[in-house]
């Protein structure tokens, strides 16, 4: 595109201009288009409900060597498994197969994972209705399904 119009009749074409480079824009485009609600498993909630599948451990990005703590939860609204990280020491001891969790975003950037966790984007935070934080540092017994 050249220059920008000038003139009397001008406004309709700048704005027809403008139009067409905004769709240039990223977040312009993912907005649009509800590129974040379809891709996101949570469906644009900040919390969702799952059944624990399976433990598991993921190995961190370099230059760390750690084996990380997860767990494979299948969510309860739309069937969709998803990989949660567990926040804390000894976090996974609390949590077995069969539970049902309370998972949310990590607070990555843009979405995405956080930190040397590779492709992991949500943590759990409630295991049975009960704080996972809580659970953890002891404040609250582990409830008897």
């Amino acid at each position: 595109m050249g220059k920008k119009s000038k003139g009397l009749g001008a406004a309709s074409k700048l704005k027809k201009r403008r139009k067409k480079s905004r769709w240039m824009s990223e977040k312009y485009t993912t907005k649009k288009l509800n590129l974040k609600i379809k891709s996101d498993p949570l469906a644009g909630a900040s919390q969702a409900k799952g059944i624990v599948l399976e433990k598991i451990q993921i190995e961190a990005k370099q230059p760390n060597s750690a084996m990380r703590k997860c767990i494979r939860v299948q969510l309860v609204k739309n069937g969709k498994q998803i990989t949660a990280f567990c926040t804390g020491d000894g976090a996974t001891k609390l949590i077995n197969e069969h539970d049902e969790v309370v998972v949310e975003c990590i607070g990555g950037a843009k979405g995405k994972s956080k930190g040397d966790l590779s492709g992991i984007r949500w943590h759990v935070i409630k295991v049975n209705d009960q704080s996972l934080d809580a659970l953890r540092k002891k404040k609250i017994e582990r409830a008897r399904k």
